[in-house]
């Protein structure tokens, strides 16, 4: 077994570029049942400082080559059972590193279904295959040879019968060559062409451009694999790997054909074309279209996760009052007023659009709440009617004598959390409609604590996310959840079920108790009371506890992100720098830097390293306790780029070309990305304009929801349609 552990950190060890004594602490600290977040913030000495991204990416690769020597194991000991392991073939399985490897090793010794391959051998037949395989049958007659296996009981009647039989074993033999398959495999990535035509060329679909399509399987882009799955899948495309088969075929024959002078050589050349057309060519298309695929349900996945951390980690617009809006047609738009805290203060319905519009008397109910309740800002929901909402928006701020701005939101999954469990557990007696407008406001206020509420695959923005394996995408937006969860940090106070159900180590049961020991308790006063709540044990609270802050604690060290091990060395450390926990609560640390450089001649870096060493504390977490010292309370998210806000809306005609605009990126697509510049129509960013580099996926440069300069390159009135570039424009 520590063979095999040693084969494992020497592979994580070439993949992940990091050294051996950080892979066996990081594998140590994993079988220990720590999570991800915990390790990587508070075993930065063990790790060597491992981000949680590199940590996951380890974490994956971890189970995926336990899971190959698991099967590895099982394999070997399978055809061990059989009696055909031999020593080369055990080697072979056993320095594979990828499962397709091991799969192909093991594919000849399987057991299968019935196979032409198998009736032949049960008829007798594998010693006639034997003499075309082997390539020695140079005198006599090979007919004559076949005629004496002749058995009408057996269903053999004629010579025909026999020698096709005996090609049967021979083509099968052919297709289970592990060298084989992987030269053939191999030639199909390098060289193989994905094409597609239309079921139906006359019918028009979003699937145009790709009625009469091809790509080199090398070269195709992701977007385009998981296009076409989705339009083969709907029935409106056919798709199929076009392979250089004669290439191939005469390939195997030169491999396998070793003396042409053998009377059975055209039987062994049949064999091999029967083998490649029947058995082979299948077989490999299947395996090259599962392989895009995979890879292509990746990338989306990781896009996926980035969209929506990104989207999680934008700045909450805090202290503000809020007059959400939720836009329709027919049934209108619903409006929700929430103070500071997002507590609901008023909703109402208007009716500004088609086919009331009713315009007048909307703005006249918008006006009467902005005014009642002194709102700053209109967060209106991107989907059905925003434009027209937000051109109403737009016109009532210009009429109105207040500083009031508005701006777009992301509604998506707002209405799978209307209709939650959840959201009428929050508003029982409030309409399911109203509760969409609710959503839409806090998302702005705070859209991590918001839109943890939802299932993560509704609320990111990506392409395909209902075409991608379901399993791996909520493993990887559950990890994205937990991550930006634990990186900012969660109110112990007041933070709901859902929010603490993805703090490090805490599950969704312990979430429930610690919110019902603080509804019959009152409110946390220190850290250590966690322990007091059922099923939240020792381990448990090592790993949540440097997530949750209490912001009027009895410690003032509760609000940072010090974890309760480190309180005794903070403290110490507080001591040796003239301070006490008391100049923590009135944030007065801010000399901390200059103090820690007296201890070493100002400069302070060496006076860290010698703090680190009077303390006995790693380098790495007494530099964490310092920036937390810094700033007690502080919120990461801070440091991000805000939202943007508007007061008006551009009308085309205000537009010329080579003027510079701020907007919001609205949509991804594989040609460019349209972007949001304050007119009613989105502007077209092609993907040759997205950078002043080549780009081969639009998604590597912009994400929906995504602030960018853009300048105008083109208008076309009459089409309504607007050209931008993201190309040379000036920072000024």
């Amino acid at each position: 077994m520590n063979q095999v552990n040693d084969l494992i950190v020497r592979q994580l060890s070439k993949e992940l570029k990091l050294g051996t004594k950080q892979i066996e602490a990081t594998i140590a600290l994993i079988d220990e049942g720590n999570t991800i977040p915990f390790i990587a913030r508070y075993r930065k000495e063990a790790t060597g400082g491992i981000s949680d991204e590199v940590l996951r990416d380890f974490d994956d690769r971890l189970k995926y080559l336990r899971n190959l020597q698991a099967r590895k194991e099982e394999v070997i000991r399978i055809i061990e059972e059989q009696g055909k392991l031999t020593d080369d073939l055990k080697a072979d399985i056993e320095s594979a590193t990828v499962l397709q490897k091991v799969e192909d090793l093991y594919r000849p010794y399987k057991q299968k279904k019935s196979t032409r391959a198998s009736k032949a051998i049960e008829k007798g037949l594998e010693p006639l295959a034997d003499i075309i395989w082997a390539e020695d049958f140079l005198d006599g007659d090979f007919e004559s040879v076949a005629t004496t296996y002749i058995d009408e009981e057996k269903g053999l009647e004629t010579v025909e019968q026999v020698i096709q039989g005996a090609m049967d074993i021979v083509a099968e033999r052919i297709s289970d060559s592990p060298d084989y398959r992987a030269f053939i495999r191999e030639a199909n990535l390098r060289h193989g062409v994905i094409e597609s035509v239309a079921v139906d060329a006359e019918e028009q679909t979003v699937y145009e451009m790709y009625y009469d399509f091809n790509e080199g399987v090398s070269k195709i882009a992701n977007h385009r694999v998981l296009a076409l799955n989705r339009g083969e899948k709907e029935k409106k495309l056919k798709v199929k790997l076009i392979s250089p088969d004669a290439d191939l075929v005469e390939e195997i024959k030169k491999r396998q054909i070793m003396d042409t002078r053998a009377l059975t050589t055209h039987y062994l050349e049949a064999a091999i074309e029967d083998a490649y057309k029947r058995l082979i060519a299948p077989s490999i298309e299947r395996e090259v279209r599962n392989h895009l695929s995979e890879r292509a349900e990746e990338e989306a996945i990781k896009v996926f996760g980035k969209n929506t951390k990104a989207l999680l980690l934008v700045p909450p617009v805090k202290d503000v009052r809020v007059l959400a809006i939720d836009p329709s047609y027919r049934t209108g738009c619903k409006l929700a007023v929430l103070d500071e805290t997002g507590k609901l203060l008023e909703y109402a319905t208007i009716y500004p659009n088609a086919p009331q519009n009713k315009v007048k008397e909307s703005k006249a109910v918008l006006t009467k709440l902005i005014k009642k309740y002194n709102t700053q800002i209109i967060p209106i929901g991107n989907g059905t009617a925003s434009r027209e909402t937000e051109q109403l928006v737009a016109e009532l701020i210009q009429e109105l004598d207040m500083e009031v701005y508005y701006t777009i939101v992301s509604e998506a999954g707002a209405s799978v959390y209307s209709a939650s469990k959840l959201a009428t557990e929050e508003y029982p007696d409030i309409d399911v409609s109203i509760r969409g407008a609710i959503s839409i406001g806090r998302r702005l206020q705070d859209p991590l604590a918001e839109l943890v509420k939802i299932d993560p695959k509704h609320i990111g923005v990506g392409q395909y996310q209902h075409d991608v394996n379901q399993k791996k995408l909520e493993e990887q937006l559950g990890n994205v959840v937990e991550d930006c969860v634990n990186s900012v940090g969660v109110d112990l106070n007041t933070a709901t079920p859902s929010l603490l159900a993805y703090v490090a180590g805490i599950t969704s049961t312990i979430a429930k108790n610690i919110v019902a020991y603080r509804d019959e308790n009152g409110k946390f006063n220190s850290r250590k009371e966690l322990i007091k709540v059922k099923r939240l044990g020792e381990k448990v609270f090592e790993q949540c506890a440097g997530f949750l802050r209490i912001a009027d604690g009895k410690n003032p060290l509760d609000n940072t992100a010090v974890h309760p091990e480190a309180y005794s060395d903070t403290e110490k450390l507080l001591t040796l720098l003239g301070y006490d926990l008391k100049a923590l609560e009135k944030n007065a640390l801010m000399d901390i830097d200059l103090r820690i450089g007296q201890f070493a001649g100002l400069d302070r870096e060496k006076g860290l390293r010698e703090l680190s060493n009077r303390l006995e504390i790693g380098l790495p977490t007494l530099k964490d306790i310092v920036e937390e010292l810094k700033k007690p309370g502080r919120d990461p998210r801070d440091e991000m780029p805000k939202p943007f806000f508007r007061s008006d809306v551009l009308k085309m005609e205000d537009l010329s070309e080579g003027m510079i605009l701020t907007g919001t990126v609205r949509n991804v697509v594989d040609f460019g990305a349209f972007v949001d510049i304050g007119v009613k129509q989105d502007g077209l960013v092609h993907i040759s304009e997205l950078a002043d580099r080549f780009v081969k996926n639009p998604m590597d440069v912009v994400s929906v929801g995504d602030t960018v300069s853009v300048k105008i390159k083109g208008i076309d009135l009459n089409r309504g349609k607007i050209a931008l570039t993201m190309r040379n424009i000036s920072e000024n």
